[in-house]
């Protein structure tokens, strides 16, 4: 049983204000989120209002049009869930005496700027691995320096170095209790994790993201067995199985949905042929609307214009899928391409196109044929203990669930995130896609 005794971060004043509800604001789906005038001044800089400007899942709008929704929001929503998880976690003693009330501030502001550093589009470009493009943990910096609006205010409301806020975004050190604030923000049951599966959910019209029981695994949170890192206890284990599974169906309804990977496929392929015309420095601080007309503009006259025009112009116009690989069909030629450099990935593509189009007998455009395969990072899905309180043990999750346990046998990544082959829509309809895999496993080396 948890202790008695007074709170121990009773008096940081968005937690009482967590519970008192005075200083408020309110974000989607019902959400109070503790708003207190040191948060209002981070809020108000104009590194954080920039968050405004830019889509929480991009791309993804082109098939739920509802799913417009911004990081902004989101990072109330994480930092809303930062005040429940130090709330609840702050009754159990261990907990208490690695994460002082210091650690516990510089946990909520971590948890507000999570996504500082993220620019347009920023997952999927990120996953091309282009040379000079950093990534959004690391381009946080450019937003969190002490001599910006945002860093200031860091210092000046929150006495906190901008250092250590960075520290817990990008790892320089690897402390105990930072190791344990890190799996708080990113981690198997995380902070971030626990809002975007509910917003993403609920902005795109799904019930997939929404179908756990937060506020039964947010009371059943405790420490692991080392002290650096987050279990859940037996009553729990339900709600954590809920919350795995949440994933794997967002990842496969919506994440990795087919007519959202072909409009990645052609904003990944557009980015990478203009890659030389970009100055990667100005590109990624812009708001979404001057990113997106920075692209069209580079793009001009290349092969990346009618990609781009096709996600941005006046008319929607989505590649077709034509084939698809998982690790359970065509087993062999997946294994090939899954996890490839995207350099590789677009030499594959050039070596197919002239073969497709001697088939059709009909020329074809370089980037009328688009190849979309997983990156070479793997989701962690299953790395979260359940503690039994009767009989002081610790286990693995996918130890004592037949759900989890499954869902790991399968390999999540392979399940959901298929090889795919895309063409312009005229093109499709003319392709067998026995023979476009044949001529696939042909040119892969």
């Amino acid at each position: 049983m948890f202790s008695a005794m007074r709170h121990p971060y009773s008096d940081i004043p968005e937690i009482a204000e967590l519970q008192a509800g005075a200083a408020l604001v309110r974000i989607p789906d019902r959400l109070s989120v503790p708003f207190t005038p040191r948060v209002r001044a981070l809020v108000d800089t104009v590194e954080f209002q920039r968050l405004a400007q830019i889509s929480q899942l991009g791309l993804t709008a082109k098939v739920y049009p509802g799913a417009t929704h911004t990081r902004f929001e989101h990072a109330l929503g994480v930092f809303h869930n930062a005040c429940r998880y130090l709330w609840q976690l702050g009754h159990d003693p261990r907990f208490a005496s690695v994460v002082d009330p210091r650690r516990a501030e510089l946990l909520l502001v971590a948890a507000l700027l999570h996504d500082i550093g993220h620019w347009p589009f920023c997952h999927p470009i990120e996953d091309l691995q282009l040379p000079g493009m950093p990534t959004h943990e690391e381009f946080a910096a450019e937003f969190l320096r002490p001599q910006t609006e945002l860093g200031q205010v860091v210092e000046s409301e929150w006495h906190l170095p901008v250092a250590e806020v960075l520290d817990v975004l990008h790892p320089a050190s690897n402390s105990p209790p930072l190791r344990l604030l890190r799996s708080i923000l990113s981690g198997p049951i995380d902070i971030d994790k626990m809002d975007y599966l509910e917003r993403d959910s609920w902005h795109c019209g799904v019930p997939y993201g929404r179908n756990f029981d937060r506020d039964r695994l947010i009371q059943s949170l405790v420490l692991n067995a080392a002290g650096d890192g987050l279990a859940v206890s037996s009553k729990g284990k339900t709600a954590a199985e809920l919350m795995v599974f949440a994933r794997y169906v967002m990842f496969s309804e919506v994440y990795w949905h087919h007519a959202v990977r072909a409009a990645t496929c052609q904003l990944s392929r557009s980015v990478f042929e203009i890659l030389p015309r970009l100055d990667v420095r100005k590109l990624l601080p812009m708001k979404e609307s001057e990113f997106v007309a920075a692209l069209c503009r580079a793009a001009a006259e290349t092969d990346a214009a009618p990609l781009l025009d096709g996600l941005f112009g006046p008319k929607r116009r989505l590649h077709k899928r034509v084939a698809e690989l998982s690790a359970s069909q065509q087993p062999s030629l997946y294994e090939r391409l899954a996890g490839r450099g995207y350099e590789e990935l677009v030499e594959i593509m050039r070596r197919l196109t002239p073969r497709l189009a001697r088939d059709l007998g009909k020329p074809l455009g370089p980037t009328d044929v688009l190849i979309d395969a997983p990156p070479s990072h793997r989701e962690v899905e299953f790395k979260i203990d359940i503690y039994s309180r009767k009989e002081g043990v610790y286990r693995p999750l996918g130890e004592v669930s037949p759900v989890v346990a499954a869902l790991a046998r399968t390999q999540f990544d392979e399940a959901v995130k298929k090889v795919r082959v895309f063409a312009v829509a005229d093109v499709a309809v003319l392709l067998d896609p026995r023979r476009l895999l044949r001529h696939l496993g042909d040119v892969v080396e």
